[in-house]
């Protein structure tokens, strides 16, 4: 276990990272403020964070994205399922073409490559790997790698390139802040989430408080928004919690692989991008929104990312939410798919 002055150091650099970035009006600035923070602050010394920060963080996080989910929200958002069915599918297909490339730069065997490739969440992806019996730490760090890139340019693009809160369907009132009844939600969202970690759910801790606060926001019953300044210190959370990922150890031990996994998330960031403007085209739906929603990186980043921009949330979410179902249900049946079909 650290001293208690390295995880106090971790936060306060995290911290002042952010508030940098905010000052100048960075997009998302409080996480990738703290997230380059951070890791600059590992290269040189011991950097920690609190096990229960993420997990805190992703609890108010959920609050206040469920709470985006108004009736009338929740039925626009519905009414797209077939356009959220579609991209999950065509997101999780694209590992098919993104691993060749990157089992070729990384010197990987292509089943590794494959779980690599897929824009899945880094949790889901290891676990399916290791069921698979793929290289889990290959897997693990791709996908770091993977979220690492899409976090650091998506947010700045599309914050400079997007109109904000203009997508009316999918945009709810924001609700005021009453203290008891968002820490009885909290409270609730906790009791939701440990069934959810139990059944072995990726991001149960946002998960859990989201579909409460869904479920309270479209019958009208949310009781209580969340702060800003709540939501901004789960962008620190997140943003550490990366950072600490980015040692020296990390990014020089494999200097093949992570390379591979820039150059690998970068074309597959573009070929997502491409697929989500003409969804969106033949859909009549936003097109900045769909590029989030398909966006290949981890569905809590990339919501916040939305909830910074006002980049109508609840569809974002969706997208993700959906991508995060396939993934379960699809990736391991494609994986012996294309084993027996030699693409593997």
């Amino acid at each position: 276990m650290p001293p208690i002055r390295t995880p106090l150091l971790t936060a306060a650099v995290a911290a002042l990272g952010g508030g940098l970035l905010a000052l100048l009006h960075v997009p998302l600035a409080w996480m990738i403020g703290a997230m380059m923070a951070t890791a600059g602050l590992s290269w040189h010394r011991p950097v920690a964070v609190p096990a229960w920060a993420r997990p805190a963080g992703l609890v108010f996080l959920g609050l206040g994205l469920g709470g985006t989910f108004s009736g009338p929200v929740l039925t626009a958002v519905t009414g797209a399922l077939p356009v959220l069915l579609a991209g999950g599918v065509i997101a999780i297909a694209t590992g098919f073409v993104v691993a060749r490339l990157f089992t070729r730069l990384a010197g990987t065997d292509a089943q590794t490559g494959f779980f690599c490739a897929v824009p899945g969440g880094v949790i889901v992806m290891a676990m399916l790997a290791q069921e698979a019996k793929a290289s889990v730490a290959t897997v693990t760090l791709a996908q770091t790698m993977r979220v690492l890139v899409v976090v650091l340019t998506f947010p700045p693009l599309l914050g400079w390139l997007a109109p904000h809160g203009a997508f009316n369907e999918f945009m709810a009132p924001r609700a005021e802040i009453w203290w008891p009844g968002l820490l009885g939600m909290a409270a609730a969202g906790l009791l939701l989430a440990v069934p959810l970690r139990r059944l072995g759910l990726a991001n149960p801790w946002m998960l859990g408080p989201c579909g409460l606060a869904i479920l309270l926001a479209a019958t009208g019953h949310l009781p209580s928004g969340v702060p800003v300044p709540l939501i901004d210190a789960a962008q620190v959370a997140m943003g550490a919690s990366l950072g600490t990922r980015m040692s020296k150890s990390f990014l020089l031990s494999s200097h093949r692989l992570a390379v591979a996994g820039v150059l690998s998330a970068a074309v597959l960031s573009i070929l997502l991008a491409l697929i989500a403007w003409a969804i969106a085209a033949a859909a009549d739906m936003p097109v900045p929104a769909l590029i989030l929603g398909m966006a290949p990186g981890g569905m809590p980043e990339m919501a916040l990312t939305a909830k910074a921009l006002e980049l109508a949330v609840p569809l974002v979410l969706g997208f993700h939410l959906t991508r995060t179902v396939l993934c379960n249900l699809l990736v391991g049946p494609l994986h012996k798919f294309g084993v027996r079909a030699g693409l593997l």
